[in-house]
């Protein structure tokens, strides 16, 4: 599988909460503008084609396309189209491909997606974030529950897939706000809700008030209560969790997020968007050996070189700013910030922290496989394995299941100590 993800780093205006690499200004230099946006990705596309072809990288059709940010819909539903008419001509796209993009609320009406309907989208993931108005004005949201119905609405016309995202935690929000929100979620009758627990950043504006004492700091023990809230109205509304902050109705798994998951191949285009490659191949000119990017950013495009096997692949990230993401790409070079081969004993780990994340589990008998992959058997003739004896103890905890294909499900106790289980799984492995 390949998955695109585009970053838009644009918004009307900066949540208290959110430390994304985002902008409000409409123009950051280079040519990264709101108006000229399209274009700079799309020529991002083809050096990002160009140097796949370089590197020995034949990906099929794109599976998924994710417009994500930022605020997509802050740009004209137009340029969302040319970029995606663009991924269709460079990569080529799936008869069935999901394609997604968030929308603010507060920036799309029915035109708006009706032109993203007409030019091949399939899905719109809307940020709500919560139904109760005082718990939105702490979030620094201006749309209202009117504006989420108005968009599903307006989606379900379309043939449009809808999505919710909501937050909990945030200050001020009682257990009867968070159970509105959801509630609300639901009646809107769509077949795909997230729900992630607010987090923090001190360098944001809520940080800062909170470090402050103007603000109460999220409790831990409120967050799990208000998972399970949610966990239990989902599920009596036919949402089943597929992965630990997402439920869906069965066939409306968001695709593209579960291929992050399952660690397949995506290249992210955009300001500081990242990109992962499971079997990359690198120069043999001595001179450009490694993949990682020169000291000013940004990888040559037009490289032509010949390749070797690098054995697990590669991660790499675009230059976060604009303006110097425009520059690189105005001086024809693949906009990366920098990037990283990616050992079997990091693959190991990543396997083990997505894989545990996930309602279909965890494969053991895949991550026996990567165990010795990764040269970590106790002797060269000996195979070391994590088994399910071993697991008991986490099984008589109630933190995680085993089925009898080997697949390592988190409970939902495991779901809410979710790092702990993954802590408890490296140590079993030995990484």
């Amino acid at each position: 599988m390949f998955e695109v993800y585009i970053h838009v780093p644009f918004c009307l205006r900066r949540c208290g909460y959110c430390d994304f690499n985002t902008y409000t200004a409409t123009d950051l230099g280079a040519g990264a503008s709101r108006g000229n946006y399209a274009n700079m990705v799309i020529r991002e596309m083809k050096l990002t084609k160009q140097w796949q072809l370089d590197h020995g990288i034949e990906e099929p059709p794109v599976s998924t396309v994710f417009f994500g940010g930022g605020t997509p819909t802050i740009l004209a539903a137009r340029d969302l189209v040319a970029m995606l008419d663009a991924i269709r001509k460079i990569w080529g796209i799936a008869p069935d491909a999901e394609i997604t993009t968030e929308a603010n609320p507060d920036t799309v009406n029915e035109y708006y997606i009706n032109e993203l309907a007409a030019g091949g989208f399939t899905r719109v993931s809307f940020g709500m974030q919560s139904a109760v108005p005082h718990v939105l004005k702490t979030l620094d949201r201006t749309h209202t529950p009117a504006n989420v119905a108005a968009g599903v609405n307006a989606a379900n016309k379309a043939g449009l897939r809808s999505s919710v995202d909501l937050i909990y935690g945030a200050p001020g929000e009682s257990l009867d706000d968070w159970r509105t929100s959801v509630t609300t979620a639901i009646d809107l009758g769509v077949n795909h809700i997230s729900a992630y627990a607010l987090t923090v950043e001190p360098t944001t504006k809520m940080g800062r008030q909170i470090a402050a004492g103007t603000l109460p700091k999220p409790n831990d023990d409120d967050e799990a209560a208000k998972y399970e809230i949610a966990d239990d109205l989902f599920a009596a509304a036919g949402l089943e969790w597929y992965e630990v902050s997402n439920w869906a109705r069965p066939g409306y798994e968001s695709q593209h997020n579960l291929g992050y998951w399952r660690n397949v191949d995506w290249a992210g285009l955009g300001p500081g968007a990242h990109s992962h490659y499971n079997a990359v191949t690198e120069a043999d000119h001595p001179q450009s050996a490694s993949l990682t990017a020169p000291a000013g950013g940004g990888c040559p495009a037009d490289a032509g070189l010949g390749v070797v096997s690098v054995s697990h692949g590669l991660r790499s990230w675009d230059i976060a700013h604009p303006r110097l993401w425009g520059t690189a790409i105005n001086e024809n070079r693949v906009p990366w910030a920098d990037s990283e081969t990616i050992t079997p004993e990091e693959n190991l780990e990543e396997l083990i922290m997505l894989g545990l994340r996930l309602h279909e589990g965890l494969d053991l008998d895949r991550i026996n496989r990567a165990i010795n992959d990764a040269g970590m058997s106790s002797t060269p003739q000996t195979l070391r394995t994590v088994s399910v004896d071993q697991l008991a103890p986490m099984i008589s905890e109630g933190l995680i299941t085993v089925s009898d294909n080997h697949r390592v499900v988190p409970t939902r106790r495991g779901r809410l100590l979710n790092d702990s289980v993954i802590e408890q799984f490296f140590d079993f492995v030995g990484v």
